[in-house]
């Protein structure tokens, strides 16, 4: 009987590198507990325009809140 490995979950520092160049840029502003008001208006952007991005950091670091963010990028 064969059985499937388990598939393996990218290290952080993986994850964090399938970021776009704007995710990269929200990213941080996130972990430092900016809101999106504040990112968009720092950024130049809308605030829907940040909301998207925010989900697929989220997504894409494999958490369920914004707080976890930091702890998922580390010291960078």
């Amino acid at each position: 009987m064969l059985v499937a490995a388990p598939e393996q979950q990218p290290l952080a520092d993986e994850r964090a590198e399938r970021l776009t160049p704007r995710e990269q840029e929200i990213a941080p502003l996130l972990a430092r507990g900016f809101t999106n008001r504040q990112i968009a208006s720092e950024l130049f952007i809308s605030e829907r325009t940040v909301d998207h991005h925010v989900s697929n950091i989220l997504k894409k670091l494999n958490v369920g809140s914004r707080e976890r963010v930091a702890s998922r990028l580390g010291d960078r």
